[in-house]
């Protein structure tokens, strides 16, 4: 499928962003595993969250989806701790790497055989560093490449409470040894070179787990009491609001809202990069649903400088990276992004891919080993370009076609269906000749 996009004479318009992918995701395997039942109302049902769905039923979990609406309606039963049983085949993550590394947590202390595998995408991402603090905890799991690769086979074991220092700041290796520890035989410590998403936590804490925070410091008891199961709202996607962040901001002509996004601090970093480019971002109507913090967001055309973003901020703002590349093209001076190695072991070669996109539209890009310079001003001109079967990437380039001048045709746009299935309907609508 393709998509061709010009640039509008004026954005503006009110609209929600789907589901947040992130939340959605935890909210379905905790539930899972609490006691009770559960809705979970604005569930985002794209790909990603699907396949995890999808397994979880696989493993015994009733369920019931609900999509005569606009927002997808979750109906689950927990099984509590104990009520999982063996699949009847490979378990299929498809290209979510949140559901294969999640799931493996989980499977590595239930008690029988399980195999994960996903896309040819999600078997060429790296799975030693998830291997690893599961095996000191007791694990037993084996992959291809010297067990660095999926597919994954996990023969399930009592597990160990254990004190692990993440080698990176990264939210889904945090989630699964949470998971695991869930059902490991003493306290679990976990020490994070950086501020990661928390939301894991959040419904952890939310669900009656005994889990506590301290800077750097997560550990999580082993529960004497089975969790609760949580109704959930959940908040609109700060990772899908960021290309309307980005397309009010760039468009001459733009005046944008959106509404109920979810705005915890683990995730706002696009928001700080952002306004400290120079970004005129408004948050209003504050407010906290299922213990996450939610607002409005408004946005209008903006004049931009470059800045330097790396460090604690990568992780915080790692999946809008490609669009803030785009973001920096309009702005003055130059733009440089460091630490952020991580983007090379996404859907694509993030890093690569941003950079070669871009560039086609006309974009002055420069790589480096774990990030780029982007050196603003250079005005973009319509081009064919490839979304490299990527869904952050089509939808940057999609926020790129409103801006540059002619026809931008992307090929493979139909992969945006992964995190944000309404996209193409949503540009379509704020645009206005």
């Amino acid at each position: 499928m393709e998509e061709l996009i010009r640039s509008p004479h004026s954005l503006y318009g009110q609209l929600a962003s789907p589901g947040d992918k992130s939340i959605s995701h935890r909210a379905a395997i905790l539930n899972s595993l609490a006691k009770g039942s559960a809705r979970v109302t604005n569930l985002v049902l794209g790909a990603d969250v699907q396949a995890t769905l999808n397994c979880l039923q696989a493993l015994g979990v009733t369920m019931e989806l609900d999509t005569s609406q606009e927002a997808p309606l979750l109906n689950i039963t927990g099984v509590g701790t104990g009520g999982l049983h063996e699949a009847g085949d490979v378990l299929n993550a498809a290209n979510s790497g949140t559901t294969l590394r999640l799931l493996t947590g989980l499977l590595a202390a239930q008690p029988f055989l399980s195999f994960v595998s996903g896309d040819s995408s999600l078997r060429s991402r790296p799975m030693a560093r998830l291997i690893h603090p599961l095996r000191l905890m007791g694990a037993e799991i084996w992959g291809r490449g010297g067990d660095s690769l999926a597919p994954l086979a996990i023969r399930g074991k009592r597990l160990q409470g254990i004190e692990y220092s993440l080698p990176v700041a990264s939210a889904q290796l945090k989630s699964a040894i949470l998971l695991a520890a869930l059902f490991a035989e003493g306290s679990t410590t976990i020490i994070e070179p950086a501020p990661s998403r928390d939301h894991t936590e959040r419904l952890l804490a939310t669900m009656g787990a005994t889990i506590e925070i301290s800077g750097s410091l997560i550990t999580l008891s082993p529960n004497s009491v089975p969790l609760t199961c949580l109704d959930i709202q959940v908040p609109g996607d700060i990772s899908a609001a960021a290309y309307w962040l980005v397309a009010g901001t760039v468009h001459p002509n733009a005046q944008i809202q959106i509404l109920n996004t979810g705005v915890n601090p683990t995730r706002t970093g696009v928001i700080d990069v952002l306004r400290a480019m120079g970004a005129r971002i408004d948050m209003e109507n504050q407010h906290f649903v299922g213990g996450e913090p939610v607002a409005d967001l408004s946005v209008e055309s903006s004049s931009l400088k470059g800045v330097e973003i790396r460090g604690p901020l990568i992780p915080r703002a790692i999946d809008e990276l490609p669009i803030v590349a785009l973001a920096a093209c309009f702005a003055q001076g130059q733009t440089v992004i460091r630490d952020a190695g991580e983007l090379r072991v996404k859907e694509s070669d993030r890093i690569q891919t941003t950079i070669i996109e871009l560039s086609r539209l006309g974009a002055k890009v420069e790589e480096l080993p774990d990030g780029m310079i982007i050196y603003g001003g250079t005005p973009l001109k319509g081009a064919t370009c490839s979304s490299h079967r990527d869904h952050r990437l089509a939808m940057t380039l999609g926020i790129a076609g409103l801006v540059a001048e002619g026809e931008t045709v992307i090929q493979n746009a139909q992969v945006v269906a992964v995190s944000y299935p309404s996209f193409w309907r949503d540009l379509k609508s704020l645009a206005h000749d």
